[in-house]
């Protein structure tokens, strides 16, 4: 039984106070001042009667909080709604078929906002892995995204699920490098994931949240007040999780400034090659990329695009180079490489289709057929037709029979 404590006096009125204490109230329009006496009384909410019926005379005020609190149920509902079951799972045999688990596309055609569900997708498709995503907001049962389920087993942490693919799919894009390659490779790699991912977070959810939140993918009558807690709710825990990390303790010029470090010393050890590591793709590409990719298409006007598409030119042709081989789906513009200090936004934004289950070699083969129906060269060729990239093309058969 549930009770409620109020003050009992011989007029309508329920107030909390204390025995024989006196309250002064003043009505509205009304310079006289009322002085109240009475008792602290308890009763159950299941009795109407008595001290009950006094309420009455202000049933406004509950019918307020009763359309209020309705309001903020149903919101509620919704937010569990399109967090939990956002589409029933399909029907489809998982056998030898990985399932990737991660975040619901953003409405401007960049595949993820987080770095890591980046990664790892990026990942399967150097290694030409199928794969079918599932974007139904569903965390591992550590709470992580992204996450993998694989002949009825689950795995969750990008360097988990690698470890976990190379041992059962027998693929190693690292197969080329030397130990000391490797020993670089890691070091890049949790100096990006670590160290760089916070103030890439930091810049999304909390210095240009208000942008973050206008790519959100939701549905339905409450889509902008779902977008506008999941922003919120996102900035708070990247705030808390930065402060404990450490680096949120530090000022946003300081925080830009081990960003802009960080940044200089990918585009340093790059320098003019292909890749990270050399000619050929590696696992440190995929981590890099996911991130990188966060600076050149989720963020305009901000520092980190300003610093990658100016001062750092030669990781933007990184990060194009990568968008090019392993996600022909994903167009943006030409013109889009460069910083020119103006961040207009797409009238109409494109969606990125979901290719569920992926092959690169049949989109490849797919893409080759289509580009064989066109004479007129496309704005990222010369007047020969050939691809302004397409020394970044010529050794991809080889690489993979290697890979294989």
């Amino acid at each position: 039984m549930f009770w409620r404590v109020g003050f009992a006096w011989s007029r309508s009125c329920a107030l909390e106070l204390g025995r024989n204490k006196s309250l002064s109230l003043r009505l509205c329009g009304s310079e006289e001042d009322l002085s109240l006496y009475g008792y602290i009384i308890a009763y159950p909410l299941q009795e109407y009667g008595g001290i009950m019926s006094a309420l009455g005379c202000d049933s406004w005020w509950r019918k307020t909080l009763y359309i209020t609190g309705g309001a903020l149920l149903a919101a509620a509902a919704y937010l569990l709604h399109e967090l939990l079951v956002i589409r029933k799972e399909q029907e489809l045999d998982s056998e030898d078929a990985i399932i990737l688990h991660q975040f619901a596309r953003p409405k401007t055609g960049v595949p993820s906002l987080s770095p890591f569900c980046l990664k790892i997708e990026t990942y399967l498709r150097m290694a030409d892995l199928p794969y079918q995503n599932y974007f139904d907001g569903k965390l591992s049962p550590q709470g992580k995204m992204p996450w993998i389920a694989y002949n009825k087993e689950q795995v969750c942490g990008t360097e988990f699920i690698i470890d976990f693919l190379e041992e059962k799919l027998g693929v190693n894009l690292n197969s080329s490098l030397s130990p000391q390659e490797k020993a670089i490779s890691r070091a890049i790699t949790k100096m990006v994931e670590e160290h760089f991912y916070w103030t890439i977070a930091y810049c999304q959810w909390v210095d240009n949240v208000e942008e973050t939140q206008k790519m959100l993918a939701t549905n339905g009558p409450l889509s902008d007040l779902l977008r506008w807690i999941l922003s919120q709710v996102t900035g708070s825990i990247v705030k808390r999780e930065m402060y404990g990390h450490g680096i949120g303790r530090f000022s946003k010029e300081e925080v830009y400034s081990l960003m802009e470090k960080d940044m200089r010393t990918l585009a340093t050890f790059l320098g003019n090659k292909k890749y990270l590591m050399g000619p050929k793709l590696s696992t440190v590409d995929a981590a890099v990329f996911g991130h990188l990719a966060q600076a050149m298409w989720t963020l305009p006007g901000t520092r980190p695009e300003q610093l990658i598409k100016g001062e750092f030119i030669n990781l933007a042709m990184y990060c194009e180079r990568i968008r090019r081989k392993f996600w022909p789906e994903w167009f943006v513009d030409v013109d889009d490489l460069y910083y020119d200090g103006l961040s207009e936004e797409p009238d109409s934004p494109s969606q990125l289709p979901d290719l569920g289950l992926y092959s690169r070699s049949g989109s490849f083969q797919e893409q080759e057929s289509a580009l064989s129906h066109h004479d007129t060269p496309s704005p990222d060729s010369d007047l020969t037709g050939r691809s302004l990239f397409d020394s970044d093309m010529d050794t991809e058969c080889s690489e993979m029979e290697h890979l294989k």
